[in-house]
């Protein structure tokens, strides 16, 4: 399974890694004894079962089941192949691999390649031909100098038809993938037409930073043609589940304590000027259930700040309520002045009172008192009564009793009120809060027991059984030279016909390793069986034995392997009784009492 890479090479790459730095910049860990936890970034999950164990250098999921080493990992979220993870570990260890650069390409995924390969022609079009004039003079205009240009890597694509389709053919192509990619439309006629023209290119990256797809501003003045253009979904993109700048900003969340959430590609690129490296984007699209996951595996620090107009804030009021319904984040909300977006308050005002407004953000409950309150003429007796009614309606909702005081204090000096008199319709609200979600939590349980759809655990996946006695006596026959002799001195052979594989390549494996672990084991087995070896290592097994331990754990699965023999003969017993088959029941008669006499 190395390919091209020396078993060199992966071992000194793999020693140069440390998988909790590594899956740190896709999860947020916590220490908890001995284990790192965290989200698990392959499927959505409210509390965390993904564990990360340092020592050994193994992680695993509980919940799905996914486990490995970091070259797993790698594998796993950035759909490599395995000489391919090895480069991705290699470029964050900043170990050079010339081996592997001059005899395989980068990309697993030719759709990759293809976007990766677009990218690099449209930011060369701007950056260095006379075709690009154009697109650099709008973007020249936009206040992006050549390292902004540089860093996000923009491009553009020029008004010709099928320019970077004859640049890709050159480059052998098969035009099935090209269509694939969602960077050329095809006419009736089969006919294919660069997607993108006269646009100023944006390349959008998945999580591990390979660009997917591309969203292409308009710098024409022809307002009947879309402000920007996306990629369509292909399978390697989808909406749903991209954030510009996400690669780069869950890096910088760690040193600047959040991740700021804004609504266009240039407000990001706009506070990144600003020195604010944390800003990520949706694709021009309401902010997503998965999207929000992904930010929570991040950091539950979260900063929203969408243009400052109506439709922004109306957006704002959306994602908060989306991130409540989510739970656990410490929310912050901007609403910039004068209904600016981010990019043009920059422009104005610069990067420092910038950097204030982000500081100063509102707490959720702050930013919906003060959108209510402008719904409402508070000069009206009638009118601020009604406001003061759903201000508490509003405050009651809050969790922390601290949280609820200081807001029944804020709009009761605002107001000019009793605080008092607000606390009795807290109370009275708190009582209807409750009993209405008493009566849908008792429904849910009603609904939860009345449902005949309710599905099983799939074989194989997290919820699986692990037989523990195999797993003991594998670790043991992996780990112990001298329990691995004393197993093959008494001719044993695991039951399970995997486990028995796995003991077989183990021994192939240290023959041809001088130094064998169960860690570089992992990739030179099938992926089929790799889960019993994570399973295996990620099990808290005691160090020491002894082999009157491993008699009893033999002895232990012959016990099991009588059982299910005596299972099966009674079944067969009871089937002979049903024929009156005395002859066959004389026979399975004397086979059920040899092995009662050999159970004791």
């Amino acid at each position: 399974m190395a390919g091209l890479i020396s078993e060199e090479t992966i071992a000194k790459v793999r020693k140069n890694l440390n998988i909790v730095d590594v899956i740190g910049q896709y999860v947020t860990l916590e220490k908890k004894g001995k284990d790192y936890v965290g989200l698990c970034p392959f499927h959505q999950e409210k509390t965390p079962s993904f564990t990360v164990n340092e020592p050994k250098q193994f992680f695993k999921c509980f919940g799905c089941g996914k486990g490995g080493n970091v070259f797993t990992f790698l594998m796993e979220k950035e759909n490599l192949t395995f000489p391919e993870s090895v480069q991705k570990g290699a470029d964050i260890a900043n170990i050079e691999i010339s081996e592997f650069k001059q005899h395989s390409i980068r990309y697993s995924n030719v759709l990759i390649e293809i976007t990766e390969e677009a990218a690099k022609f449209y930011h060369r079009v701007l950056i260095s031909t006379n075709a690009g004039k154009r697109g650099l003079e709008y973007a020249t205009s936009r206040g992006l100098d050549s390292a902004i240009i540089d860093h996000f890597c923009i491009g553009y694509a020029p008004k010709q038809n099928n320019l970077l389709l004859t640049y890709l053919r050159e480059r052998k192509y098969k035009d099935e993938d090209l269509i694939k990619s969602g960077l050329f439309v095809q006419s009736n006629k089969g006919e294919m037409f660069d997607r993108f023209r006269d646009r100023l290119m944006f390349p959008l990256s998945n999580e591990g930073d390979y660009v997917i797809a591309f969203s292409g501003r308009r710098i024409s003045n022809d307002k009947s043609e879309a402000k920007y253009i996306n990629s369509p979904e292909t399978k390697i993109f989808s909406k749903s589940k991209l954030l510009f700048h996400f690669a780069e900003a869950k890096k910088a969340a760690k040193s600047e304590g959040h991740l700021i959430l804004y609504e266009g590609y240039m407000d990001v690129i706009a506070a990144y000027k600003a020195g604010i490296k944390s800003g990520i984007a949706s694709m021009g699209t309401s902010l997503t259930d998965q999207q929000v996951y992904m930010l929570r595996r991040i950091t539950n620090t979260i900063i929203i700040n969408y243009d400052g107009d109506d439709p922004g804030i109306h957006a704002e009021e959306r994602a908060a309520k989306m991130f409540a319904k989510t739970g656990n984040f410490s929310l912050g909300i901007v609403v910039l002045p004068e209904k600016l977006d981010p990019d043009e308050y920059v422009k104005k005002y610069g990067t420092v009172k910038y950097r204030d407004e982000i500081k100063a953000a509102l707490t959720p409950t702050d930013f919906f008192l003060k959108r209510l309150a402008q719904k409402y003429n508070l000069d009206n007796d009638r009118e601020k009564l009604v406001y003061l009614d759903e201000a508490v309606k509003e405050i009651v909702q809050l969790p922390n009793p601290v949280e609820q005081d200081l807001y029944l204090d804020k709009i009761s000096k605002q107001q000019n009120v009793s605080k008092d008199s607000l606390k009795i319709n807290l109370v009275k609200y708190r009582r209807q809060f409750n009993t209405a979600r008493q009566h849908k939590a008792s429904s849910f349980i009603a609904d939860s027991i009345n449902d005949d759809n309710i599905i099983s655990p799939i074989e194989g996946n997290g919820t699986s059984k692990i037989d523990l006695v195999q797993t003991r006596l594998l670790y043991l026959f992996i780990h112990s030279e001298h329990a691995r002799n004393y197993l093959l001195e008494n001719k044993f052979l695991f039951p399970d016909q995997d486990y028995q594989k796995l003991a077989e390549l183990w021994l192939n494996f240290c023959e041809i390793h001088k130094n064998p672990s169960a860690n570089s084991f992992l990739n030179f087995i099938p992926g089929e069986l790799q889960g019993i070896i994570v399973n295996t290592e990620m099990i808290d097994m005691p160090q020491d034995f002894s082999n009157k331990e491993i008699d009893e754990q033999i002895h232990s699965l012959q016990m099991r392997q009588i059982n299910i023999q005596l299972h099966d003969l009674m079944n067969d017993l009871q089937e002979a009784k049903r024929k009156m088959d005395n002859q066959e029941i004389i026979k399975i008669t004397q086979k059920i009492l040899q092995l009662k006499r050999i159970q004791g």
